[in-house]
């Protein structure tokens, strides 16, 4: 089969064809049908995410497909089963063995690409509004990169949850995309955006998926007893958080990893996934998915995030 492996952090990956994997006891074999594509991906590539693997491994944190085969103490699983999987690696090939304690059906209704689509950056937003931040109705959301993979899920999982949504990204058109998904003030950002958010009231809850300058002018349009969740780093700047501000204004920060999660409170994982795949199935979320690429193609699917040209999710269909 065919994987896109990563051999050396000081190379670059290449798409090789290695042995067929067999599942362990607790593994299943799954076809894989799509993989999103994350900023993980890209710090996985150099050595520095925190949950990078030993080498050689293949990359694709999530992805979708038909079950292939189980091992022997897999009960609820059966080959010809429609599944996605949040494996933290393996999903950029043909083929892959996971653990099964990872893997959920999806509705017949769900297509792969959105159920690879939908798992770490649904999952990521809704968890971290929802479960950390208590994301209440009638609360003012401030979201940056808010056309990206995580942040546009936060556009709309925000919404949902009947909050007044800021949205703040670069670009006439990445703003109509947030707006698209339900935010009610689009901020520029190239513009001020601790002024901006400040001459609407500020904001209840700051969930940054950028860091550096743009998180120290959203921690500065906070509300007092607001909640902030630093998220990603896309500007490459990982935010200092004042101490002695926080107490000032009564803030919290929440730190939320959703593969911490994973490990150590997987009910929290479960639950969201339940829900989220029940308001797919009634209409209440819709992936946005800008690019689907071939497996032959991964490298292109990784500038884009790199270079923040896609907006919501990139897809590989091995």
């Amino acid at each position: 089969m065919l994987a896109y492996r990563i051999n050396s952090f000081s190379t670059p990956p290449l798409l090789e064809e290695i042995a067929s994997p067999t599942p362990a006891a607790h593994e299943v074999k799954i076809r894989i049908r799509a993989c999103g594509l994350n900023f993980a991906d890209l710090l996985l590539q150099k050595g520095t995410y925190q949950d990078t693997p030993a080498l050689p491994f293949t990359p694709g944190l999530e992805a979708a497909g038909e079950v292939m085969d189980c091992g022997s103490a897999v009960t609820n699983l059966a080959p010809g089963d429609r599944v996605a999987v949040f494996g933290g690696q393996g999903g950029l090939a043909q083929e892959g063995v996971f653990d099964a304690a990872r893997v959920v059906p999806i509705p017949d209704a769900m297509g792969f690409e959105d159920a690879a689509a939908l798992q770490i950056a649904y999952g990521t937003s809704h968890v971290a509004l929802d479960h950390c931040a208590r994301l209440q109705p009638g609360e003012t959301l401030l979201v940056t990169g808010a056309a990206g993979g995580v942040g546009l899920t936060a556009v709309e999982i925000g919404k949902l949850m009947g909050a007044r949504v800021i949205a703040h990204a670069r670009g006439a058109g990445k703003l109509e995309v947030a707006q698209a998904a339900g935010a009610d003030h689009l901020i520029d950002a190239g513009s001020d955006l601790r002024s901006q958010v400040k001459s609407l009231g500020g904001a209840d809850v700051v969930y940054d998926a950028v860091g550096g300058e743009v998180w120290k002018a959203a921690f500065g349009a906070t509300n007092p007893g607001g909640r902030l969740l630093p998220i990603g780093f896309a500007s490459g700047e990982v935010p200092q958080i004042p101490a002695n501000h926080l107490l000032v204004k009564n803030l919290t920060v929440i730190g939320f990893y959703i593969g911490g999660y994973m490990k150590s409170h997987p009910e929290v994982i479960q639950r969201s996934l339940s829900i989220l795949m029940d308001w797919h199935s009634a209409g209440r979320i819709s992936p946005h998915i800008s690019h689907v690429l071939p497996l032959a193609q991964v490298a292109e699917g990784m500038e884009l995030l790199r270079n923040r040209a896609s907006t919501g999710k990139v897809v590989i269909t091995p």
